[in-house]
């Protein structure tokens, strides 16, 4: 026998598996995906609870505003910042996992408020245990999918956003017109502390920078970070269009349940029955379809994280205005389309947010985004709507909420105008990171 022939065949060890060929990475997504939907269960909820809440508690529509906008946003954008630090050195994991048990905490404690001031201490409470939810997740999913598949992985996860959106307009209006909304909000708040276990004790924190190459780098000092973020054009603009889109997108958002109430006569459930499931519907497929577009035609050419979301938003303003505008309840069809192509920016935005930092800055990176983002947007726009409200109402009667809902669209056009001078530097910025 020969040499050859006696000597054992060669064989090629197998690849690693990473990002979505992975099992457990991919049971990794779908449970932050989980942690992520009952972050918008919980803070979804007050919307279409809001007509139920602003009789009970006495208030007006400018109260009510700052319930589910600024009390919510200013505790979350604030915190964001120092847990993102915390994020950038410590384990992200356990930081999601006690985020989480304490906004499902303080969800099922807005359910026990007799005042106005109870609750509006409840949700910021909810704030400060979601700001845990997002930069944090954002880096751990960056560690565990590579570049070319994080605008798939950070739109799946954004997409979580789109169910629980669906979920709590769904169930808190059924739960509303059965119990009432304080019996709602119990029930929403406590199945978030068995998931947070789940986390804590399934989900393994991965080799930070996994993917990136260089040496490891010491974390830099804050005020270093911030100037470099702000420094990186594309970075600073693509915030900017961001936080105009969710300006404008959830402002309508939290106030679309009381549109459908008091413009269209609908109850709290059939409004949620039915806006809940075309919303969550609408925006999760458009959240996954743009995420995975997004990530092919940027292999092509980088810009297009940039320019495929400022074209799509701009084609979802005709149907948002047509929702506002028909003149019966079957306008809600309009914001399946609405919704589909409004959620393509969140994956493009969140993936080039990790894209444009070093690794030791990816959730401070996130951190940046989302207080820019919820407290110009989330926190803005649903206040500065109730307000309108208010000012309106003596000119427009019942008509003012439409007339309020018309004027939060416009900043989609500014939006779309920050979009492209984003895409300008996007390609240099991100090669001065990867060099």
């Amino acid at each position: 026998m020969s040499q050859d022939s006696a000597a054992p065949a060669e064989t090629t060890p197998p690849a690693e598996l990473i990002g979505f060929a992975d099992p457990y990475t991919r049971y990794v997504m779908g449970l932050l995906f989980l942690v992520y939907v009952m972050s918008y269960l919980d803070r979804q909820l007050a919307s279409v609870l809001l007509e139920d809440m602003k009789a009970d508690l006495g208030a007006t529509d400018g109260q009510m505003g700052l319930l589910t906008g600024v009390a919510f946003a200013i505790v979350y954008a604030v915190l964001g910042v120092p847990i993102a630090r915390w994020a950038d050195r410590g384990v992200r994991r356990s930081i999601i996992a006690m985020g989480l048990a304490v906004w499902s905490a303080m969800t099922a404690l807005t359910g026990l408020g007799s005042s106005y001031a109870y609750v509006l201490l409840a949700r910021f409470g909810v704030g400060a245990g979601e700001a845990a939810a997002g930069p944090p997740g954002h880096a751990l999913l960056s560690d565990y999918f590579p570049l070319d598949q994080r605008g798939r992985a950070l739109a799946i996860y954004s997409a979580g956003g789109s169910v629980g959106m669906m979920l709590g307009m769904w169930l808190g209006g059924m739960l509303g017109d059965l119990y009432g909304w304080r019996v709602a909000f119990v029930i929403v708040g406590l199945p978030g502390l068995l998931l947070a276990l789940v986390v804590r004790f399934t989900v393994r924190e991965p080799v930070r920078g996994r993917f990136d190459s260089g040496p490891p780098q010491e974390r830099e000092k804050l005020g270093v970070v911030l100037r470099h973020l702000w420094a990186t054009r594309s970075f600073r603009y693509m915030t900017i269009a961001a936080t105009l889109h969710v300006f404008a997108g959830f402002g309508a958002a939290n106030w679309n349940p009381a549109f459908l109430m008091r413009i269209h006569g609908m109850t709290a459930s059939e409004a949620g029955l039915w806006l809940g499931p075309i919303t969550g519907i609408g925006s999760f497929a458009g959240g996954i379809f743009w995420g995975w577009r997004v990530d092919a035609m940027g292999r092509r050419d980088l810009r297009w994280y940039m320019w495929l979301p400022t074209i799509a938003v701009l084609v979802a303003m005709p149907f948002a205005y047509a929702f506002v505008l028909w003149p019966t309840s079957n306008a809600v069809w309009f914001h399946l389309f609405s919704s589909f192509f409004g959620n393509s920016y969140a994956g493009a935005t969140f993936a080039m947010a990790q894209g444009l930092v070093k690794p030791h800055m990816r959730a401070m990176a996130a951190a940046a985004v989302l207080f820019v983002m919820n407290l110009g947007g989330l926190g803005l726009g649903p206040t500065l709507i109730g307000f309108m409200n208010d000012w309106l109402e003596p000119i427009y009667g019942v008509q003012a909420i439409r007339v309020s809902l018309l004027i939060i669209g416009v900043p989609h056009v500014l939006a779309a105008v920050f979009g492209v001078m984003a895409a300008r530097t996007l390609r240099e910025d991100r090669a001065a990171v990867a060099s």
